[in-house]
């Protein structure tokens, strides 16, 4: 792929038409002029803190951009730490809106990729929640969370109790129905294209006996799938699984990827006031961080759970929270 270097052009980021003289990205297509105007087509996942795909840069004409071939490479260009936040912050807004436009049923379904403890989980039942006010009217459960392991006949009977249109089925770090090629097989219809989506189970079965559960029913609800696995990193036999469902969902990855990552996003959540509620000083939680940030490497994991558990200690133990923490949240030197 041919490589251009941008000697006069803009590329507007979070609202504000920013310079780009200087940076080398690959050509994706050359100039050409649109509604607004005149704009050259790179590849943006090339150059750090640009979205990851084909991206039309503003120039005026060909002139304000030169070709320089594949040897020079497209910019080395290292995110600053308030674009980290603004890009997780944005993912986390994101999130938001996906779940808002599930509960609609905009959406049919959505998987959330990220690493533990980054408030996944928080970001979808806090939306879900402004929707109780249902249940108490006597709609019944406007969505559940499912947790743990699910065999495929609980699948089943799980998704026929919820199977009203506007209700949301939410399978929290529930990775092993992805592995079960019947429970997938499940999914699949419940989350497949047509208009009119049939589950069918097809083996005589006591438990849907005894449960009342029809051998066959209509699916109109919605689903979220909350995990840690990045689809695309994972091989083998999984990976056939998980593009079946893929291709029925949504794919949000919250691109939380390195320890500079996380450790943003929790000084980014404490700084919203996840830690008000213990009514530490606002001394005692900048320690509580600068503790977290200062040994990530020797955590047992860097997330917002570990800063809770260390905030727990600095309630209960102030003079000795520290060396409290040492010894539950850290692994041996």
């Amino acid at each position: 792929m041919q490589n251009i270097r941008i000697t006069e052009g803009t590329y507007k980021i979070r609202g504000k038409d920013a310079d780009m003289a200087g940076l080398v990205f690959p050509l994706v297509e050359e100039f050409k002029v649109g509604a607004k105007g005149g704009y050259v087509t790179v590849d943006g996942s090339a150059v750090n803190g640009f979205p990851d795909r084909n991206i039309k840069i503003k120039v005026l004409g060909p002139e304000g951009y030169e070709l320089v071939g594949q040897d020079v490479k497209a910019t080395e260009r290292e995110e600053s730490d308030a674009e980290i936040v603004e890009r997780i912050r944005e993912r986390f807004d994101m999130l938001k809106d996906m779940t808002k436009a599930v509960k609609k049923g905009d959406v049919r379904a959505m998987i959330v990729s990220g690493p533990p403890g980054v408030g996944k989980s928080h970001g979808v039942e806090e939306v879900l929640d402004r929707y109780k006010t249902m249940e108490t009217l006597g709609a019944g459960k406007s969505f559940e969370v499912i947790k743990g392991a699910m065999s495929p006949i609980g699948l089943y009977c799980k998704l026929f109790n919820m199977a009203d249109k506007g209700k949301v089925v939410v399978f929290d770090d529930c990775d092993s129905i992805f592995q079960e090629e019947l429970s997938l097989n499940i999914l699949k219809a419940a989350l497949d294209s047509k208009k009119t989506r049939t589950i069918h189970w097809n083996t005589d079965s006591f438990k849907l006996r005894n449960e009342g559960v029809p051998d066959s029913f209509k699916f109109e609800a919605s689903a979220i799938f909350i995990t840690n696995l990045k689809f695309d990193k994972v091989k083998g036999k999984l990976r056939e699984h998980l593009n079946a469902l893929e291709s029925r969902c949504h794919y949000m990855d919250l691109t939380i990827d390195t320890d500079r990552d996380k450790m943003l996003r929790i000084k980014q959540v404490v700084s919203d006031g996840m830690l008000n509620n213990y009514k530490l000083d606002d001394e005692v939680k900048e320690e509580i961080i600068d503790f977290v940030d200062v040994n990530k490497n020797r955590l047992r994991e860097l997330s917002l759970r570990t800063v809770l558990k260390v905030a727990d200690l600095a309630k209960a133990f102030p003079d000795k929270w520290e060396a409290m923490a040492e010894n539950t949240v850290m692994r041996r030197a």
